[in-house]
Protein backbone atom coordinates (compact mmCIF):
# COMPACT_ATOMS: atom_id res chain seq x y z
CA UNK A 1 0.00 0.00 0.00
CA UNK A 2 1.54 3.14 -1.21
CA UNK A 3 -0.95 6.15 -0.11
CA UNK A 4 -3.42 5.99 2.62
CA UNK A 5 -5.99 8.85 3.00
CA UNK A 6 -7.55 9.52 6.87
CA UNK A 7 -11.07 11.28 6.53
CA UNK A 8 -11.39 13.38 9.93
CA UNK A 9 -8.64 15.09 11.38
CA UNK A 10 -9.62 14.70 15.17
CA UNK A 11 -8.56 12.35 18.08
CA UNK A 12 -9.20 9.46 16.11
CA UNK A 13 -8.04 10.12 12.59
CA UNK A 14 -4.91 11.80 14.26
CA UNK A 15 -4.42 8.19 16.36
CA UNK A 16 -5.06 5.99 13.38
CA UNK A 17 -2.11 8.38 11.48
CA UNK A 18 0.24 7.71 14.70
CA UNK A 19 -0.63 3.73 14.34
CA UNK A 20 0.30 3.47 10.47
CA UNK A 21 3.29 5.57 10.99
CA UNK A 22 3.95 3.13 14.19
CA UNK A 23 3.23 0.19 12.41
CA UNK A 24 6.01 0.96 9.23
CA UNK A 25 3.38 2.81 6.56
CA UNK A 26 6.10 4.82 4.92
CA UNK A 27 3.82 5.72 2.05
CA UNK A 28 1.87 8.69 1.24
CA UNK A 29 -0.50 9.76 4.40
CA UNK A 30 -3.46 12.51 3.83
CA UNK A 31 -5.03 13.76 6.41
CA UNK A 32 -8.80 15.48 5.46
CA UNK A 33 -10.67 17.49 8.12
CA UNK A 34 -13.43 20.09 7.52
CA UNK A 35 -12.87 22.41 10.53
CA UNK A 36 -9.25 24.56 9.76
CA UNK A 37 -8.14 23.47 13.62
CA UNK A 38 -5.16 21.42 13.97
CA UNK A 39 -6.30 18.32 15.93
CA UNK A 40 -7.30 19.67 19.41
CA UNK A 41 -8.78 17.62 22.56
CA UNK A 42 -12.87 17.82 23.16
CA UNK A 43 -12.98 17.01 26.55
CA UNK A 44 -11.71 20.43 27.84
CA UNK A 45 -14.26 21.82 26.11
CA UNK A 46 -17.24 21.16 28.64
CA UNK A 47 -15.06 21.91 31.00
CA UNK A 48 -11.85 23.83 31.96
CA UNK A 49 -11.78 25.17 28.30
CA UNK A 50 -15.63 26.76 28.81
CA UNK A 51 -14.86 27.99 32.21
CA UNK A 52 -11.62 29.84 31.32
CA UNK A 53 -8.64 27.79 32.81
CA UNK A 54 -7.67 26.75 30.16
CA UNK A 55 -6.35 27.99 26.41
CA UNK A 56 -7.04 27.03 23.03
CA UNK A 57 -2.96 26.44 22.58
CA UNK A 58 -3.44 23.87 26.07
CA UNK A 59 -5.93 21.72 23.63
CA UNK A 60 -3.23 20.95 21.23
CA UNK A 61 -2.90 17.22 20.32
CA UNK A 62 0.22 17.21 18.44
CA UNK A 63 3.82 18.03 20.34
CA UNK A 64 5.47 20.88 19.09
CA UNK A 65 8.06 18.60 17.13
CA UNK A 66 5.59 15.98 16.02
CA UNK A 67 5.96 15.52 12.39
CA UNK A 68 3.59 12.63 10.71
CA UNK A 69 5.39 13.24 7.09
CA UNK A 70 1.44 13.95 6.08
CA UNK A 71 -0.08 16.30 3.99
CA UNK A 72 -2.96 18.11 5.92
CA UNK A 73 -6.18 19.26 3.88
CA UNK A 74 -8.03 21.12 6.46
CA UNK A 75 -11.36 23.85 6.10
CA UNK A 76 -12.83 21.02 3.45
CA UNK A 77 -15.21 18.48 3.56
CA UNK A 78 -15.54 15.14 2.24
CA UNK A 79 -18.98 14.86 -0.16
CA UNK A 80 -18.51 11.50 -1.61
CA UNK A 81 -16.18 8.25 -1.94
CA UNK A 82 -15.94 6.30 -5.04
CA UNK A 83 -14.89 2.66 -4.10
CA UNK A 84 -13.54 1.69 -7.45
CA UNK A 85 -10.81 3.83 -6.72
CA UNK A 86 -11.26 5.09 -3.41
CA UNK A 87 -11.71 8.36 -4.50
CA UNK A 88 -12.50 10.97 -1.84
CA UNK A 89 -14.67 13.98 -3.05
CA UNK A 90 -14.16 17.07 -1.81
CA UNK A 91 -16.70 20.21 -1.23
CA UNK A 92 -14.23 22.27 -2.85
CA UNK A 93 -14.29 20.55 -5.96
CA UNK A 94 -10.78 18.11 -5.35
CA UNK A 95 -10.51 14.60 -4.66
CA UNK A 96 -7.97 12.95 -3.24
CA UNK A 97 -7.10 9.11 -4.42
CA UNK A 98 -5.24 6.71 -2.16
CA UNK A 99 -4.74 2.76 -1.67
CA UNK A 100 -6.49 2.64 1.73
CA UNK A 101 -8.50 4.90 3.55
CA UNK A 102 -9.44 5.55 7.01
CA UNK A 103 -13.49 6.49 7.93
CA UNK A 104 -12.69 8.76 10.92
CA UNK A 105 -15.19 11.57 10.25
CA UNK A 106 -17.20 11.51 13.55
CA UNK A 107 -20.17 12.66 14.55
CA UNK A 108 -22.24 16.13 14.76
CA UNK A 109 -24.55 17.30 17.88
CA UNK A 110 -28.44 16.92 17.05
CA UNK A 111 -30.18 20.02 17.47
CA UNK A 112 -34.10 20.80 18.45
CA UNK A 113 -36.36 21.68 15.65
CA UNK A 114 -37.63 25.25 15.60
CA UNK A 115 -34.33 26.74 17.43
CA UNK A 116 -31.56 27.86 14.52
CA UNK A 117 -32.68 31.57 13.99
CA UNK A 118 -32.39 32.07 18.37
CA UNK A 119 -29.40 33.93 19.37
CA UNK A 120 -28.37 32.28 22.46
CA UNK A 121 -29.04 28.70 21.30
CA UNK A 122 -26.20 26.48 21.36
CA UNK A 123 -24.73 22.93 20.80
CA UNK A 124 -21.08 21.68 21.89
CA UNK A 125 -19.16 19.55 19.53
CA UNK A 126 -16.23 21.73 18.20
CA UNK A 127 -14.14 24.39 19.74
CA UNK A 128 -16.04 27.21 17.80
CA UNK A 129 -19.29 25.61 19.22
CA UNK A 130 -16.92 25.95 23.02
CA UNK A 131 -15.86 29.67 21.63
CA UNK A 132 -19.59 30.79 21.49
CA UNK A 133 -21.19 29.30 24.52
CA UNK A 134 -18.34 30.66 26.46
CA UNK A 135 -19.11 34.21 25.26
CA UNK A 136 -22.96 34.20 26.18
CA UNK A 137 -22.05 32.34 29.10
CA UNK A 138 -20.18 35.17 30.69
CA UNK A 139 -22.98 37.60 30.02
CA UNK A 140 -25.56 34.95 30.41
CA UNK A 141 -27.59 34.65 33.65
CA UNK A 142 -30.03 31.89 33.21
CA UNK A 143 -29.13 28.30 31.36
CA UNK A 144 -31.51 25.95 30.23
CA UNK A 145 -29.50 22.74 29.70
CA UNK A 146 -32.01 20.20 27.38
CA UNK A 147 -30.55 16.97 28.04
CA UNK A 148 -29.25 15.24 30.99
CA UNK A 149 -26.33 13.31 29.23
CA UNK A 150 -22.34 13.93 30.24
CA UNK A 151 -21.89 16.60 27.96
CA UNK A 152 -25.20 18.20 29.53
CA UNK A 153 -24.35 17.69 33.41
CA UNK A 154 -20.53 19.07 32.73
CA UNK A 155 -21.75 22.35 31.13
CA UNK A 156 -24.08 22.71 34.00
CA UNK A 157 -21.67 22.09 36.59
CA UNK A 158 -19.24 24.72 34.68
CA UNK A 159 -22.37 27.47 34.32
CA UNK A 160 -22.96 26.33 38.27
CA UNK A 161 -19.34 27.39 39.20
CA UNK A 162 -19.14 30.47 36.47
CA UNK A 163 -22.55 31.34 39.07
CA UNK A 164 -25.26 31.29 36.29
CA UNK A 165 -28.97 29.95 37.31
CA UNK A 166 -29.00 26.56 35.94
CA UNK A 167 -32.10 24.07 34.80
CA UNK A 168 -31.49 20.79 33.25
CA UNK A 169 -34.24 19.14 31.28
CA UNK A 170 -34.15 15.43 30.80
CA UNK A 171 -36.91 13.57 29.08
CA UNK A 172 -36.56 10.32 30.50
CA UNK A 173 -37.01 9.43 34.03
CA UNK A 174 -33.90 9.00 34.87
CA UNK A 175 -30.92 11.08 33.47
CA UNK A 176 -27.58 8.17 32.43
CA UNK A 177 -30.16 5.02 32.78
CA UNK A 178 -28.85 3.77 29.56
CA UNK A 179 -25.54 3.65 30.47
CA UNK A 180 -24.87 3.41 34.35
CA UNK A 181 -28.76 1.45 35.06
CA UNK A 182 -31.65 3.32 36.76
CA UNK A 183 -30.03 2.78 40.00
CA UNK A 184 -27.06 4.65 39.70
CA UNK A 185 -28.04 7.02 37.37
CA UNK A 186 -30.36 8.37 39.96
CA UNK A 187 -27.07 8.50 42.11
CA UNK A 188 -25.24 10.57 39.64
CA UNK A 189 -27.82 12.67 38.56
CA UNK A 190 -28.68 13.73 42.10
CA UNK A 191 -25.31 15.69 42.01
CA UNK A 192 -27.06 18.54 40.42
CA UNK A 193 -29.40 18.92 43.47
CA UNK A 194 -26.28 19.13 45.86
CA UNK A 195 -25.09 21.55 44.00
CA UNK A 196 -28.47 23.95 43.63
CA UNK A 197 -28.85 22.92 39.87
CA UNK A 198 -32.67 22.13 38.99
CA UNK A 199 -33.22 18.98 37.19
CA UNK A 200 -36.69 18.11 35.10
CA UNK A 201 -36.82 14.91 34.44
CA UNK A 202 -39.91 13.02 32.46
CA UNK A 203 -41.22 15.92 30.23
CA UNK A 204 -39.89 16.76 27.01
CA UNK A 205 -38.93 20.27 24.95
CA UNK A 206 -41.85 21.88 22.90
CA UNK A 207 -39.93 24.68 21.53
CA UNK A 208 -38.23 27.86 22.67
CA UNK A 209 -38.85 31.15 22.37
CA UNK A 210 -37.63 34.34 21.54
CA UNK A 211 -37.75 37.30 23.64
CA UNK A 212 -41.26 38.39 22.30
CA UNK A 213 -42.46 35.11 22.66
CA UNK A 214 -42.08 33.81 26.09
CA UNK A 215 -45.48 34.64 27.22
CA UNK A 216 -46.82 32.84 24.19
CA UNK A 217 -48.14 29.14 26.23
CA UNK A 218 -50.79 28.97 28.80
CA UNK A 219 -51.83 26.63 31.24
CA UNK A 220 -55.21 25.41 32.02
CA UNK A 221 -57.70 28.72 32.47
CA UNK A 222 -55.35 30.49 29.88
CA UNK A 223 -52.37 31.14 32.86
CA UNK A 224 -49.25 30.84 31.92
CA UNK A 225 -46.82 29.27 34.01
CA UNK A 226 -43.49 30.40 34.07
CA UNK A 227 -40.58 28.45 36.59
CA UNK A 228 -37.20 29.70 37.11
CA UNK A 229 -34.24 27.46 38.66
CA UNK A 230 -32.65 28.68 41.81
CA UNK A 231 -29.38 28.48 43.36
CA UNK A 232 -28.57 28.13 46.79
CA UNK A 233 -30.04 30.57 48.90
CA UNK A 234 -32.00 32.23 46.06
CA UNK A 235 -35.34 30.26 47.11
CA UNK A 236 -38.36 31.60 45.26
CA UNK A 237 -41.52 30.78 43.42
CA UNK A 238 -41.66 31.84 39.67
CA UNK A 239 -45.47 32.12 38.79
CA UNK A 240 -47.55 33.24 35.93
CA UNK A 241 -50.14 35.32 37.67
CA UNK A 242 -52.82 37.75 36.38
CA UNK A 243 -51.34 41.73 37.24
CA UNK A 244 -53.75 44.20 36.80
CA UNK A 245 -55.76 44.16 33.39
CA UNK A 246 -55.02 40.78 32.49
CA UNK A 247 -51.45 40.60 32.10
CA UNK A 248 -49.54 38.14 32.86
CA UNK A 249 -47.21 38.84 35.97
CA UNK A 250 -43.63 36.73 36.13
CA UNK A 251 -41.57 37.70 39.11
CA UNK A 252 -38.57 36.19 39.87
CA UNK A 253 -37.27 38.86 42.53
CA UNK A 254 -33.66 39.21 43.62
CA UNK A 255 -33.03 37.08 47.00
CA UNK A 256 -29.89 36.61 48.50
CA UNK A 257 -28.34 34.80 45.52
CA UNK A 258 -29.16 37.58 43.30
CA UNK A 259 -31.59 35.50 41.56
CA UNK A 260 -32.38 37.80 38.04
CA UNK A 261 -36.39 39.25 37.76
CA UNK A 262 -38.09 38.83 35.24
CA UNK A 263 -41.14 41.37 34.23
CA UNK A 264 -43.80 40.19 31.87
CA UNK A 265 -44.96 43.57 31.11
CA UNK A 266 -46.77 44.86 27.79
CA UNK A 267 -44.83 47.12 25.79
CA UNK A 268 -45.75 50.30 23.59
CA UNK A 269 -46.87 47.24 20.63
CA UNK A 270 -48.65 45.35 22.97
CA UNK A 271 -45.27 42.40 22.84
CA UNK A 272 -44.31 40.66 25.93
CA UNK A 273 -41.10 42.29 27.54
CA UNK A 274 -38.99 39.91 29.61
CA UNK A 275 -36.13 42.16 31.30
CA UNK A 276 -32.85 40.39 31.57
CA UNK A 277 -33.15 38.78 28.29
CA UNK A 278 -32.61 41.03 25.21
CA UNK A 279 -29.54 40.77 23.98
CA UNK A 280 -28.07 42.65 20.67
CA UNK A 281 -30.45 40.66 19.06
CA UNK A 282 -33.54 41.67 20.90
CA UNK A 283 -36.67 39.73 20.01
CA UNK A 284 -34.44 37.76 18.15
CA UNK A 285 -32.67 35.79 21.02
CA UNK A 286 -34.31 32.63 22.87
CA UNK A 287 -35.73 33.91 26.03
CA UNK A 288 -37.84 30.56 27.54
CA UNK A 289 -37.89 26.92 26.98
CA UNK A 290 -41.06 25.82 26.27
CA UNK A 291 -41.92 21.84 27.88
CA UNK A 292 -44.49 19.62 27.18
CA UNK A 293 -46.79 20.34 30.25
CA UNK A 294 -47.04 23.97 29.47
CA UNK A 295 -44.40 25.24 31.47
CA UNK A 296 -41.52 28.04 30.22
CA UNK A 297 -38.63 28.02 31.63
CA UNK A 298 -36.79 31.39 31.52
CA UNK A 299 -33.33 31.00 29.92
CA UNK A 300 -31.02 33.98 28.11
CA UNK A 301 -29.00 30.70 26.77
CA UNK A 302 -29.70 27.16 26.13
CA UNK A 303 -27.28 24.53 25.53
CA UNK A 304 -29.27 21.71 23.31
CA UNK A 305 -27.02 18.67 24.58
CA UNK A 306 -29.18 15.53 22.97
CA UNK A 307 -26.83 13.50 21.69
CA UNK A 308 -24.76 12.99 18.63
CA UNK A 309 -25.27 11.55 14.90
CA UNK A 310 -22.68 9.63 12.93
CA UNK A 311 -21.29 11.72 10.06
CA UNK A 312 -21.52 9.08 7.28
CA UNK A 313 -23.75 10.67 4.89
CA UNK A 314 -21.44 11.18 2.61
CA UNK A 315 -20.72 7.21 2.38
CA UNK A 316 -24.34 6.79 1.00
CA UNK A 317 -24.50 4.37 -2.45
CA UNK A 318 -20.55 3.41 -2.19
CA UNK A 319 -20.93 -0.04 -0.77
CA UNK A 320 -20.86 0.61 2.69
CA UNK A 321 -23.69 -0.49 5.33
CA UNK A 322 -24.80 2.71 7.05
CA UNK A 323 -27.09 2.52 10.33
CA UNK A 324 -26.33 4.06 13.10
CA UNK A 325 -22.45 4.56 11.72
CA UNK A 326 -20.91 2.91 9.68
CA UNK A 327 -20.83 -1.21 10.52
CA UNK A 328 -18.00 -2.51 10.95
CA UNK A 329 -16.17 -6.41 12.14
CA UNK A 330 -14.28 -6.57 15.30
CA UNK A 331 -10.83 -4.82 13.52
CA UNK A 332 -12.73 -2.10 11.98
CA UNK A 333 -13.09 -3.93 8.09
CA UNK A 334 -16.06 -1.73 6.78
CA UNK A 335 -16.45 -4.59 3.80
CA UNK A 336 -15.62 -2.35 0.87
CA UNK A 337 -11.96 -2.88 0.02
CA UNK A 338 -9.44 -0.80 1.51
CA UNK A 339 -11.35 0.79 3.59
CA UNK A 340 -11.76 0.86 7.55
CA UNK A 341 -13.54 3.19 10.34
CA UNK A 342 -12.70 4.48 13.60
CA UNK A 343 -14.21 6.75 16.12
CA UNK A 344 -17.48 8.06 16.67
CA UNK A 345 -18.99 6.95 12.92
CA UNK A 346 -17.60 3.77 13.38
CA UNK A 347 -20.00 0.99 14.43
CA UNK A 348 -17.76 -2.14 15.71
CA UNK A 349 -18.79 -5.76 16.36
CA UNK A 350 -17.82 -5.98 19.61
CA UNK A 351 -17.60 -10.19 20.64
CA UNK A 352 -18.64 -9.53 24.55
CA UNK A 353 -21.69 -7.91 23.74
CA UNK A 354 -22.52 -9.92 20.41
CA UNK A 355 -23.30 -7.32 18.69
CA UNK A 356 -22.18 -3.61 16.68
CA UNK A 357 -22.49 -0.31 18.20
CA UNK A 358 -20.34 2.92 18.55
CA UNK A 359 -18.12 3.52 20.79
CA UNK A 360 -18.41 7.47 21.55
CA UNK A 361 -16.00 7.67 24.15
CA UNK A 362 -11.97 9.55 24.35
CA UNK A 363 -10.22 6.18 24.65
CA UNK A 364 -12.10 4.46 21.99
CA UNK A 365 -11.03 7.23 19.45
CA UNK A 366 -7.37 7.00 20.91
CA UNK A 367 -7.25 2.94 20.94
CA UNK A 368 -8.98 1.32 18.17
CA UNK A 369 -7.38 3.17 15.36
CA UNK A 370 -4.50 0.36 16.34
CA UNK A 371 -6.39 -1.90 15.30
CA UNK A 372 -8.28 -0.70 12.36
CA UNK A 373 -4.29 0.22 11.19
CA UNK A 374 -3.32 -3.48 11.36
CA UNK A 375 -6.36 -4.30 9.41
CA UNK A 376 -5.71 -1.74 6.66
CA UNK A 377 -1.82 -2.92 6.37
CA UNK A 378 -2.39 -6.67 6.43
CA UNK A 379 -5.64 -6.47 4.40
CA UNK A 380 -7.34 -8.08 6.69
CA UNK A 381 -4.67 -11.31 7.26
CA UNK A 382 -3.98 -9.98 10.81
CA UNK A 383 -6.06 -10.19 13.91
CA UNK A 384 -6.02 -7.31 16.05
CA UNK A 385 -5.98 -7.74 19.51
CA UNK A 386 -9.47 -7.93 21.51
CA UNK A 387 -10.56 -4.20 22.34
CA UNK A 388 -10.58 -3.10 26.21
CA UNK A 389 -13.89 -2.70 27.14
CA UNK A 390 -15.35 0.68 26.94
CA UNK A 391 -14.14 3.32 29.09
CA UNK A 392 -15.85 7.00 30.10
CA UNK A 393 -14.93 9.40 32.61
CA UNK A 394 -16.96 12.51 33.65
CA UNK A 395 -15.96 15.63 35.69
CA UNK A 396 -18.43 17.25 37.53
CA UNK A 397 -19.27 19.28 40.79
CA UNK A 398 -15.36 19.06 41.46
CA UNK A 399 -16.43 15.25 41.53
CA UNK A 400 -14.45 12.52 39.15
CA UNK A 401 -17.05 9.86 37.72
CA UNK A 402 -15.86 6.83 35.84
CA UNK A 403 -17.14 3.87 34.14
CA UNK A 404 -15.89 0.69 32.60
CA UNK A 405 -17.31 -2.16 31.54
CA UNK A 406 -21.07 -3.29 29.47
CA UNK A 407 -24.15 -3.16 32.08
CA UNK A 408 -27.31 -4.39 30.83
CA UNK A 409 -31.17 -4.79 32.50
CA UNK A 410 -31.04 -7.48 35.14
CA UNK A 411 -27.14 -6.49 36.44
CA UNK A 412 -27.14 -6.72 39.93
CA UNK A 413 -25.21 -3.74 41.36
CA UNK A 414 -23.43 -3.82 44.85
CA UNK A 415 -21.37 -1.04 46.22
CA UNK A 416 -17.90 -1.99 47.44
CA UNK A 417 -16.34 0.92 48.88
CA UNK A 418 -17.80 4.03 50.56
CA UNK A 419 -21.45 4.98 50.41
CA UNK A 420 -23.40 6.79 47.73
CA UNK A 421 -24.61 9.37 50.36
CA UNK A 422 -21.25 10.85 51.08
CA UNK A 423 -20.95 10.54 46.96
CA UNK A 424 -17.28 9.14 47.34
CA UNK A 425 -18.00 5.22 46.19
CA UNK A 426 -17.35 2.37 43.98
CA UNK A 427 -19.71 -0.03 42.38
CA UNK A 428 -19.30 -3.41 40.76
CA UNK A 429 -22.20 -4.38 38.58
CA UNK A 430 -22.61 -8.25 38.27
CA UNK A 431 -24.05 -11.10 35.43
CA UNK A 432 -24.26 -14.33 36.58
CA UNK A 433 -21.42 -14.19 39.48
CA UNK A 434 -19.29 -12.56 36.65
CA UNK A 435 -18.01 -8.99 37.03
CA UNK A 436 -19.12 -6.99 33.72
CA UNK A 437 -18.93 -2.87 34.83
CA UNK A 438 -17.04 -0.60 37.38
CA UNK A 439 -18.51 2.70 38.21
CA UNK A 440 -16.95 4.90 41.43
CA UNK A 441 -17.29 8.35 41.84
CA UNK A 442 -14.08 10.02 43.95
CA UNK A 443 -12.41 6.65 43.91
CA UNK A 444 -9.78 6.58 41.47
CA UNK A 445 -6.80 4.55 42.89
CA UNK A 446 -9.68 1.38 43.61
CA UNK A 447 -11.13 2.22 40.23
CA UNK A 448 -7.73 2.05 38.67
CA UNK A 449 -7.36 -2.02 39.86
CA UNK A 450 -10.91 -3.22 38.90
CA UNK A 451 -10.43 -1.49 35.71
CA UNK A 452 -6.81 -3.34 34.68
CA UNK A 453 -8.09 -6.52 35.91
CA UNK A 454 -11.08 -6.34 33.65
CA UNK A 455 -9.65 -5.67 31.39
CA UNK A 456 -6.86 -8.63 31.34
CA UNK A 457 -9.45 -11.05 32.22
CA UNK A 458 -13.07 -10.23 31.14
CA UNK A 459 -14.49 -13.58 31.61
CA UNK A 460 -12.71 -14.24 35.27
CA UNK A 461 -15.60 -15.22 37.82
CA UNK A 462 -16.19 -12.90 40.79
CA UNK A 463 -14.11 -14.94 43.15
CA UNK A 464 -10.66 -15.12 41.35
CA UNK A 465 -10.59 -11.19 40.81
CA UNK A 466 -11.57 -10.61 44.17
CA UNK A 467 -8.50 -12.50 45.01
CA UNK A 468 -6.38 -10.74 42.87
CA UNK A 469 -7.27 -6.94 43.94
Amino acid sequence: MRSIAVVGASLAGLSAARALRGQGFDGRLTLIGTESHRPYDRPPLSKEFLAGRMSEADLALEADDEDLGAEWRLGVTATGLDPSDRGVLLDDGTSVRADGIVVATGASARTLPGGGGLGGVHTLRSLDDARALRSDLVKGRRLVVIGAGFIGAEVASTARDLGLDVTVVETAPTPFAGALGAEMGAVVASLHGDHGVRLICGVGVRGLLGAGRVDGARGPGGAGRVDGARGPGGAGRVDGARGPGGVDRVDGARGSAGVDRVDGARGSAGVDRVDGVHGPEGADRVAGVLLDDDRILPADVVLVGIGARPNVEWLAGAGFQLTNGVVCDAGGATGVPGVVAVGDCAAWFDPTMGYHHRVEHWTGALRRPAAAAVTLLSGGATAPDPPSSPYFWSDQYGMKIQFVGHARPGDTVTVEEGDVTGRSFLAVYRRQDRPVAVLSLNQVRLFTRWRRRLDAAPSRTDSTLRSEL
